[in-house]
């Protein structure tokens, strides 16, 4: 619902002058960065959540079988996720993850210098406050939602507080990934890379909230990782830096590097499509030597888990899973359709929007 509608002199192009019309595209650009960085924000989250749901129902059958009901999961198993910012990105963000995740209220907390101003989110119940180290030894995840000028304090006041294994994403673009990873002396960060091409069409609206903007079919897959619509692309490396991220995770809980590709297979290639459900052989699978080089894949006992990923160099090298990613077109639309089905939205074969992959040293 278009609350503007008919209100032509409330909308935000109505007071530019005629000559400055040309440079409105830059708002919808604006708006289709805040809507791609929200979505991309909350896919990874849902990945993860549903990753940990996924081992602590595992575990509760276990127990449920070997009658060891006291040995279940307890509050430390679920995803906590903090944001440091309380601006517009750091609101929109928190709204996404709420009810896009969905995160309950009680594992979502914000640290900002103006916590007064996020009435809002408190009456839902999350913590807001100003303490980023407090917020840095709880978080599973990190999202530094914050200007480029504040980071290296905020950098210096959380790197000796990050929990082992939590997740430092940021959205800061002008601030490089490997600057973070001296800023932080931590090598678990995730930071996506835009490319913006100068002539697009804006699909992206203009007064819809990025909740229901991604809701829209049309929009959605405009932000799918592999789609170049709407004039903004993702650097595929991003997608890679997830994968080895959720490895970490994994890693942080001595899991079997078995156990692992059997949870990533079970998890994130479950949405099939037509060829697979008649052809099962056609389906894609993560094997190990898809993540490691082939002296790991040859050394690596069955009952170890994955090595630590440094994620900086993921993001920004060549890794055995970069050849895959970019390569393996059953591997794109699976995870294409897992996407959207993440956000309550299924594709059909004809819907499937175009790849692009982006450039590493964008």
């Amino acid at each position: 619902m278009d609350l503007l509608e008919g209100l032509e002199s409330l909308r935000f192009e109505y007071g530019i002058r005629e000559e400055d019309r040309s440079w409105l595209y830059l708002h919808g650009r604006s708006r289709g960065l805040m809507i791609k960085a929200c979505a991309h924000a909350t896919f990874f989250c849902k990945l993860l959540y549903n990753l940990r749901e996924s081992l602590r129902k595992k575990h509760t059958s276990r127990c449920v079988l070997t009658g060891l009901l006291d040995d279940t999961p307890d509050d430390n198993d679920e995803l906590k996720v903090g944001i440091i910012g309380g601006g517009h990105l750091g609101k929109q963000l928190a709204r996404a993850l709420l009810q896009l995740v969905p995160i309950p209220a009680e594992n979502l907390r914000i640290s900002t210098r103006r916590p007064e101003a996020l009435d809002e989110f408190q009456k839902l119940g999350i913590q807001c406050f100003y303490r980023n180290h407090c917020l840095a030894s709880w978080a599973n995840v990190i999202f530094l939602c914050c200007l480029p000028s504040q980071l290296p304090n905020i950098c210096l006041e959380i790197q000796r507080h990050l929990q082992k294994g939590c997740i430092v994403y940021s959205f800061a673009a002008a601030v490089p990934i490997a600057r973070l990873k001296l800023l932080l002396n931590n090598t678990n960060i995730l930071r996506p890379q835009y490319h913006c091409v100068e002539d697009f069409v804006n699909i992206w609206g203009a007064n819809k909230e990025i909740i229901a903007a991604l809701q829209d079919p049309a929009i959605l897959q405009a932000t799918c990782p592999y789609s170049p619509a709407g004039g903004i692309i993702l650097n595929i490396k991003w997608l890679e830096g997830v994968f080895y991220a959720i490895l970490n995770f994994c890693t942080t809980m001595d899991m079997p590097h078995f156990q692992v590709l059997q949870h990533l297979n079970e998890l994130f290639l479950s949405v099939h499509l037509e060829d697979c459900e008649k052809d099962g052989a056609s389906c894609p699978k993560f094997q190990l030597g898809d993540f490691v080089n082939e002296i790991y894949t040859k050394i690596l006992p069955q009952e170890r888990p994955f090595p630590w990923f440094d994620l900086t160099v993921v993001q920004l090298k060549e890794t055995p899973f970069s050849q895959k990613l970019s390569t393996s077109t059953g591997l794109q639309d699976h995870l294409t359709r897992l996407y959207c089905d993440s956000f309550g939205i299924s594709l059909s074969k004809e819907q499937q929007p175009g790849v692009s992959t982006g450039s590493s040293s964008r």
